[in-house]
């Protein structure tokens, strides 16, 4: 059984591109050779300059740098069609398969931002994607999508029927994201000066992460009763209503904007909060939470899109409008250390159902059905 993957977004860059996309396509390759018999044959498709290797899987780099998206759509489109033909299973790992394959393909979905937010995107870009996922999801033999609420967001929106789709839940790698005794995380609190006890949000600033609504609950609690607060991402777009908000509120010395933090200290920003905040309105799957539980943090989240499906009953889910709520919730956790040790204790069980093993392990059950076994 040979099996071609369309990698083209993995990236060995540190920065955005090498988180989301990049870290499903890096596990999948990782696991899934490891996971299916000795007769099937991997072959991953990546760009020129990417030099990544992995057991089990053969690198096919292509002739230019597809780095540039301009330049992966033209190679996807009009050349890549061309070296297909020896595969049994095409698996389009991120949206867009070729419009010219013939092979039998699977193609994983992450979410419908490109529709639920268009402004996001440029006009190009998005009626791409809309197109052209529509136009894959159709063709394929079996789509994967990596929640439960954009399997629905495919059904609703693209008419993508239900028994075609396959939810495969995204993991974390445990060897990385665990808990810290206070010790072991002295020496990064004292290089980054921090206080003694704060609230964490990570993610791209950007208006679906409904931070300015989080300000807005933060700055209703009493002084006595805020933490500092530490947002970690870089700037998307339109952030200036986010920083506008901390001015209004006067907060400039209790908000703190980092930046975006290198995948090597997450672990240790997560294990040095006391409480992980993330009240984002839609998320494909929300990878932060499940990080951020992983290493025994309590978090709080919304209650829509993928969020609940990850926190379960861990933490505390909130409607992402309400700031009252937020605000009560803020000064529970800040007063209840019986909540917050009970809270820590139910993400740590909650975040150990997603391993990247049992997301490989789905996605080649989705293999079997695109193949009729």
């Amino acid at each position: 059984m040979k099996i071609g993957l369309n990698a083209h977004l993995l990236s060995s860059q540190a920065g955005y591109r090498s988180a989301g996309i990049h870290g499903y396509i890096h596990n999948i390759l990782a696991h899934a050779p490891h996971l299916t018999p000795d007769d099937w044959q991997f072959t991953a498709m990546v760009g020129g300059q990417n030099h990544a290797t992995f057991d089990g899987v053969t690198m096919q780099r292509a002739s230019l740098d597809t780095e540039s998206p301009a330049k992966r759509i033209i190679w996807e489109q009009t050349l890549q069609p061309f070296q297909l033909g020896q595969y049994d299973l095409y698996h389009a790992m991120a949206f867009v398969a070729p419009m010219l394959l013939t092979t039998p393909m699977v193609v994983t979905v992450y979410d419908l931002t490109f529709m639920r937010y268009p402004e996001r995107l440029t006009t190009a870009r998005r009626l791409y994607l809309r197109m052209f996922t529509a136009l894959t999801c159709r063709r394929a033999k079996r789509v994967i999508a990596i929640s439960q609420s954009t399997a629905d967001d495919l059904t609703t929106l693209l008419d993508i029927p239900a028994d075609k789709i396959d939810v495969t839940p995204l993991g974390y790698d445990a060897e990385t994201y665990f808990p810290r005794t206070k010790s072991q995380l002295y020496d990064f609190s004292t290089l980054h000066h921090l206080p003694e006890r704060f609230w964490l949000f990570v993610g791209t600033l950007e208006p679906r992460k409904n931070l300015v609504m989080l300000l807005n609950a933060y700055a209703k609690l009493p002084k006595s009763e805020r933490l500092p607060l530490i947002l970690g991402g870089g700037k998307g777009w339109m952030v200036d209503e986010i920083f506008a908000t901390i001015e209004r509120h006067g907060l400039g010395g209790e908000v703190k904007h980092i930046g975006f933090i290198p995948t090597e200290d997450l672990p240790l920003w997560y294990n040095s909060a006391e409480a992980f905040l993330y009240p984002s309105v839609f998320e494909g799957f929300g990878l932060p939470v499940l990080e951020a539980m992983a290493c025994g943090t309590p978090i709080l989240t919304s209650n829509v899109s993928s969020l609940p499906e990850v926190a379960g009953d861990s933490g505390m889910t909130l409607s992402p409008d309400d700031e009252a709520i937020w605000t009560d919730a803020l000064k529970q956790v800040y007063q209840d250390s019986e909540w917050r040790e009970s809270a820590r204790e139910q993400g740590i069980q909650r975040a150990q159902q997603f391993t990247w093993e049992r997301t490989a392990q789905l996605t080649i059950d989705s293999y079997r059905k695109a193949l009729g076994e």
